[in-house]
């Protein structure tokens, strides 16, 4: 599984290679302030990328006597390094667009940023769409993450789009004015990307769709009487649990045995993200 993420992660990171190169260089020919900050956002992509590459290459390593339940959690540790970095790249795009308009340092852009732009936002959606269905596939924050980045991308291209056209048309601070809109869209994928990160390494239950999936998995197995305790909680993308549930006291401890085992089998077989299921029987 983790080979196939890294797979989609390397073929976006060419992508990347190729965009970001190309719209800073038409940038600063085309004399563009939005189109040299998007392609530095482009150029982030390329870095996002790399980190994700090797988050995903950590986390497939095989628990160790120190490391005693995996190393999964080292995805939510590269999203959230990629969450810094987009904070950090969308601060200074903010700052530089800012000493700009105040400068009054305008240039009208070439009308061949248009083009880049417009081709920009084709190859980043296409990116997105390959990486969030991928992530999906293989329940990869990370490559989440890389996937979002992706679209913010594509999104910031579109204002790029619009400031240069109308910065052409005359509206002479469109272009500095959408570099700084592109910013703003980066700090606000940064923070969403950092809480969703943070929240998966404080051990944070599972939604109430996954509860219910569990009762009703538990309740449906063979000498189930009652749940009187279930908790979960969410370790990197995989999911514990530990469980006490109800058994007629008045059968044999193989019974009982048979019951938990059960209970812990359907459990993990039926959803995909659970990793381990600790079953403790109550006799009742």
């Amino acid at each position: 599984m983790k080979k196939e993420c890294i797979k989609v992660s390397i073929i976006t990171l060419i992508v990347n290679v190729f965009l970001s190169v190309i719209k800073i260089l038409s940038g600063i020919i085309g004399k563009s302030i939005a189109m040299i900050s998007d392609g530095i956002h482009s150029l982030s992509d390329i870095i996002s990328t790399i980190i994700v590459i090797v988050g995903l290459k950590i986390s497939n390593k095989k628990a160790d006597d120190e490391h005693q339940y995996g190393h999964e959690r080292i995805e939510n540790v590269a999203s959230i390094i990629l969450a810094f970095l987009l904070f950090l790249t969308g601060i200074l795009l903010v700052l530089n667009g800012i000493k700009s308009i105040n400068e009054n340092t305008i240039q009208i852009p070439n009308k061949i940023t248009i083009l880049i732009a417009f081709i920009s936002i084709i190859a980043k959606e296409l990116m997105y769409q390959y990486t969030i269905i991928a992530s999906k596939k293989y329940n990869s924050d990370a490559l989440k993450a890389d996937a979002w980045h992706h679209r913010s991308d594509a999104v910031s291209s579109i204002v790029s789009l619009i400031g240069i056209y109308f910065t052409i048309k005359g509206y002479i601070y469109m272009d500095l004015i959408a570099s700084v809109l592109i910013s703003i869209i980066i700090l606000k994928i940064s923070v969403e990307i950092f809480i969703e990160s943070i929240d998966k390494m404080l051990d944070t239950s599972v939604n109430n769709e996954t509860i219910k999936e569990i009762e009703s998995i538990v309740l449906n197995t063979k000498g189930v009487t009652g749940i009187d305790l279930l908790k979960t909680r969410k370790f990197g993308n995989k999911i514990y649990i530990d469980l006490e549930i109800n058994a007629d006291k008045n059968i044999t401890f193989q019974e009982s045995h048979t019951i938990a085992h059960n209970v812990h089998d359907n459990i993990e077989n039926n959803i995909y993200d659970v990793k381990h299921c600790m079953v403790h029987i109550n006799p009742k």
